[in-house]
Formats: C-alpha cells, sequence, structure tokens
C-alpha cells in the first residue's frame, strides 16, 4: 500500500510550475518583450508589463505544461490592458512612441506603425491579428462589445494597410507566431489590407 502510494506520488505533475513559466519567459524573452512593446507602444511600460505579465503566470494558475506558453502570452496581455486601460485611452489617441526616441525597436517600420496606432485600435490589432484572440475574447478581455472589435481592426487595418511594405513584414510576423487561437477573420483580413486602404 506504501509502495504504491509513493510510486503514485513519484509521478510528474501534468501542471507547469513555476521553473516552467521561468523557462518559457527566457527561451522566448525577445518574443514576449515585443508582445509587450507592441502593446504598450513604450519601451519603459512595456519593461513593467513583461515583468508583471512573469509575475501573474507564475501566481498558481493550475495550467496544463503545454499551454504555460500560451498562458504566458495571455498574462502578458492582461497586464498590458490593466496598465494602458486601451478603451479609456482613446482620447489621448496615439501611444508614447515618439517619447521613445532612439529606441531600436522603433526603427523597424512595421513596429513603429503598430504602436503609432490609437491605442484601442493597436490592442485590438495585436490580439485578434498576430495572437489570433476571436473577437469574443477580445471583447471579454477588453471590456468592450463583440461589435467593437471589427471595427476597431478595420481602422487598425486601413491605417497599416497604407504602406505594402509594411503590411508585407506584418504578415511575416503574424506567420512566425504559432497560432493559439484560430481566427480566420483576421488572417483574412490582414491579407486584405491593402485593398482596404485602397478604398479608404
Amino acid at each position: 500500500m506504501f509502495g504504491r502510494r509513493k510510486i503514485r506520488n513519484s509521478e510528474p505533475s501534468p501542471y507547469a510550475t513555476r521553473s516552467d513559466f521561468c523557462r518559457v519567459f527566457e527561451n522566448d524573452m525577445d518574443g514576449l518583450f515585443l508582445l509587450s512593446f507592441l502593446l504598450s507602444g513604450d519601451r519603459t511600460i512595456a519593461e513593467q508589463c513583461f515583468v508583471g505579465g512573469l509575475r501573474i503566470a507564475q501566481e498558481g494558475n493550475y495550467v496544463f505544461k503545454e499551454w504555460a506558453e500560451s498562458w504566458a502570452r495571455r498574462a502578458i496581455i492582461q497586464n498590458a490592458i490593466r496598465m494602458i486601460r486601451p478603451l479609456k485611452a482613446v482620447e489621448r489617441c496615439y501611444s508614447t512612441a515618439h517619447q521613445s526616441t532612439g529606441d531600436e525597436l522603433l526603427e523597424r517600420a512595421e513596429i513603429a506603425a503598430v504602436v503609432e496606432l490609437p491605442a484601442f485600435e493597436r490592442f485590438v490589432f495585436v490580439m485578434s491579428v498576430l495572437e489570433s484572440f476571436s473577437d469574443q475574447e477580445c471583447s471579454l478581455f477588453l471590456g468592450c462589445t463583440r461589435g467593437d472589435v471589427p471595427a476597431a481592426r478595420t481602422r487598425a487595418l486601413e491605417r497599416l494597410g497604407k504602406v505594402a511594405d509594411v503590411q508585407r513584414k506584418l504578415l511575416n510576423i503574424a506567420s512566425n507566431r504559432k497560432p493559439q487561437r484560430d481566427n480566420p477573420v483576421s488572417a483574412q483580413q490582414l491579407t486584405a489590407a491593402p485593398s482596404l486602404a485602397a478604398s479608404a
């Protein structure tokens, strides 16, 4: 009886541990920081968002190990929403990217174009197009109606689609990300961005 119990307790847990999340953040540090930067539009806030996301991910969440990477990205997004409050930040319109002069990330045109979007449009674009969140998920996370999401995404794509090279590089970013969720509408809209811009 004791022998069987001992064997059972020695079986590895299917849940991610703190060290598993640390490993995810360490192995994908560049990608997770880029996600933080695209959402926040500011390097200092992105650093705080990254650290806060790690803390959220480690807070005793029962997540299967194979979902640890997805959960880490989700934690980054939750923390960014908490810090930026994109729905209320609409009045401020654009990001604080112009304050981060000399930032090497902003030297990449496709990144600069995203962070210059109005806050709400930026979050919707990153979450629905690059991270493949469904419109329903976006609305729940952002505290908006479901109809607000496709409208904001279309406005973002119209702005971004005016530069063909930027649109091509954004497609590369999206294709290099392992899809966490199915969102075929977003993929179709991203591909159609140049035509959207032409009609704008």
